[in-house]
């Protein structure tokens, strides 16, 4: 069987260009103080604006990812941030019949476990199969797959929205999956928009409780 334990894949499809400077343009136009802007004067007036919690401005720019290597029950968080754009692979048009999984480590690391789980996959995979040798169509054999079945997903977000996520999602108390994407996707945004993400630090000292923080 196909088995995914570690890691979410993200790539970065599409960005504003010049998105700091989108931003700062409209920003000043709240204050009437264009006369201000110069080569280097994006990042204090971004990081004033954050500051001040003027955060409106930020919904100028957008990103877009892919995010593969993920499971259906990711994929069924991210898209609660209903503020953001979806595209994700169908299981209604898509054959499902060799669906790769992921697996947590919680579960792969103890033998009964790994047993059971193991054991209900090979399960879900066979009747799936039944399913569509009967003749049923892969928009209702689909109802047996599990959460572990494995997705991957596109996500449209401002930069205000994207603040947002990476608050709730990279938290060390969030869901493992979901966390380790929102930490690529920050360290990402990090370096393609410094100034309105930089004040986001990545603390990670233990293995796997990343603690990003407004600092």
């Amino acid at each position: 069987m196909r088995r995914h334990t570690m890691h979410a894949t993200v790539e970065l499809i599409a960005i504003t260009p010049n998105s700091e400077k989108v931003i700062e343009q409209a920003g000043r136009t709240c204050y009437r103080s264009a006369s201000r802007t110069g080569p280097d004067s994006k990042k204090n007036f971004i990081s004033k604006i954050i500051e001040n919690g003027h955060h409106s401005v930020l919904e100028h720019a957008y990103a877009t990812f892919r995010v593969t290597e993920v499971s259906r029950s990711f994929t069924h968080q991210l898209v609660r941030h209903r503020l953001c754009a979806f595209s994700q692979r169908s299981q209604r048009y898509v054959d499902e019949e060799s669906f790769a999984f992921v697996e947590p480590k919680s579960v792969r690391e103890k033998i009964e476990a790994h047993r059971l789980f193991s054991k209900f996959i090979a399960e879900a995979k066979d009747a799936y199969s039944k399913l569509q040798e009967l003749g049923i169509k892969n928009e209702d054999a689909r109802f047996v797959l599990p959460n572990a079945a494995q997705s991957e997903i596109v996500i449209s977000a401002n930069f205000r929205q994207l603040r947002h996520i990476f608050c709730v999602r990279c938290d060390r108390y969030a869901q493992w999956e979901i966390r380790e994407a929102t930490l690529q996707m920050l360290r990402i945004m990090k370096k393609e928009a410094p100034s309105v993400f930089g004040d986001f630090e990545i603390n990670e000292e233990a293995a796997t409780a990343y603690t990003p923080f407004l600092s």
